[in-house]
């Protein structure tokens, strides 16, 4: 599969943002005030006034229920919605300006660098306001990601952790079991690659194991004992403990006929059409986030799948906690009402109604319920147990199940006020290992470079 992943927003598949564009501001204020300086905000728990959001575009049937859900808990607020995407750069600049929305939807890995320079207000005293403990409603590996410098920040939503979806037409054709595509034991897996893969010329005809070598780098290196960054969000890309996983992502492909030619194969997947690359015997495994089972479900009876996890250097299973956000701006009018909206849109019941209007879509067009991953415990149990049924097709149940045994593995990429320029970095680095133009060490030693000097002028500015 192409590395162009996608993530929820208030969607169930929106398109992942482009970096941000750093622009100085001052420092975040204290305790539950406005970034910048701003006195801070009392909090009640009952807003009223105007209210803008900005960011919530191509919002589908769980995105919509949310919001009407939330609309009727704020009966005397009105709330007014921009639906187009986000852009960092114009966020920024209309922080600058003074033209900001209340409240902005974002990927996770903005935030603590927004933080960090004072473009966003934490929310401590939101949370409490409200008695909501932000550790109880959602997963803590998804909380660390908007937590920075001993403080809340935003209001997360979503997690689809990563699994390994098997073409089980093609690993049994090979006379291979599911538990050899195993992440942990590189000979093992190394073994299951070569007996599925196949090429023509030298051009790979299928992957024996796609694995998304930059669009899940981080999955990769952390799974196999790295680290991203320390506890202060400082990037640790030469970290010695980052070889091991970018060398077995160096194995797998060059195994395949190198990374330029995997790289250019996979890109050829028609990812979401009728000829996609399960459906066409074109990959035995790959790495996918939760999501693209909604993809396959139209496929019942072209495809024949089941899904292992991704396991760690230890042999456990293995996630990382992607996913999106919602932020009050410094110097928003109303943090009042954006408080109180963004808890309640992720709320029990909000959840509840997403998975009402879900179940009722995938009765209408005779879909397959594959659940929805919240970044909320209790909210996925209750869609799980209510709306997910079986299928008729046990590997696609065994893929659903999978999916949702994973969920108590992540892990968070780190917080760090130059998160995506760390990302950024660490794919530089793998593409140009993969590629064979440096060594994994001189590649991460290249990468740390670039993305500290993104933390300094992040941390440096203000």
């Amino acid at each position: 599969m192409n590395t162009a992943r996608r993530t929820p927003l208030l969607t169930g598949l929106a398109l992942v943002t482009a970096a941000a564009t750093l622009a100085a501001c001052g420092p975040g204020g204290g305790g539950g005030g406005g970034a910048g300086g701003g006195e801070p905000t009392d909090f009640t728990t009952a807003p009223t006034g105007e209210l803008s959001a900005w960011a919530f575009d191509n919002a589908d049937d769980v995105g919509e229920a949310r919001m009407e859900y939330a609309a009727e808990q704020l009966a005397d607020v009105d709330i007014t919605m921009d639906q187009t995407s986000f852009d960092a750069q114009k966020f920024t600049t209309r922080v600058a300006g003074g033209q900001v929305p209340d409240v902005v939807q974002m990927d996770r890995r903005f935030v603590p660098t927004y933080a960090a320079q004072g473009l966003i207000q934490p929310l401590d005293a939101c949370y409490e306001t409200h008695g909501v403990e932000a550790d109880e409603r959602f997963y803590d590996f998804v909380v660390d990601d908007v937590e920075w410098d001993d403080q809340l920040w935003a209001v997360p939503q979503f997690y689809q952790p990563p699994a390994i979806i098997l073409n089980t037409r093609v690993t049994e054709a090979a006379g291979l079991t599911d538990e050899q595509f195993d992440t942990s034991k590189p000979d093992q897996l190394l073994e299951a690659v070569a007996a599925t893969y196949t090429a023509e010329g030298g051009t790979p005809t299928r992957l024996g194991f796609d694995p998304v070598a930059t669009g899940q780098a981080g999955l990769w290196v952390l799974g196999m004992g790295g680290q991203l960054t320390d506890e202060e969000g400082r990037p640790t890309l030469d970290d010695p403990s980052n070889v091991a996983g970018v060398e077995l992502l160096k194995q797998i492909t060059d195994a395949q006929g190198g990374y330029a030619q995997v790289k250019s194969f996979s890109d050829a997947f028609d990812t979401f059409g009728d000829a996609n690359q399960y459906v066409t015997d074109q990959v035995a495994a790959q790495v996918n986030a939760q999501w693209y089972p909604n993809v396959l479900s139209p496929y019942i009876g072209q495809v024949q799948l089941r899904a292992v996890p991704f396991r760690g250097a230890d042999g456990e299973p293995f996630a990382v906690a992607g996913g999106s956000a919602f932020v009050v701006p410094a110097g928003a009018a109303n943090p009042d009402a954006a408080c109180a909206w963004m808890l309640a849109l992720t709320e029990l019941d909000a959840w509840e109604a997403a998975g009402e209007a879900r179940a009722a879509t995938r009765e209408e067009d005779g879909g397959i319920n594959t659940g929805l991953f919240t970044g909320s415990p209790e909210a996925d149990q209750l869609v799980r147990e209510r709306w997910v049924v079986e299928t008729g097709d046990p590997g696609f149940d065994q893929v659903i199940a999978t999916y949702y045994d994973v969920l108590d593995y992540g892990r968070t990429y780190g917080a760090s006020p130059a998160g995506q320029e760390i990302t950024n970095a660490l794919n530089n680095a793998v593409t140009e290992a993969l590629l064979g133009d440096a060594t994994v060490e001189e590649a991460l030693a290249d990468a740390q470079h670039a993305a500290e000097r993104a933390y300094e002028n992040v941390t440096a500015e203000g």
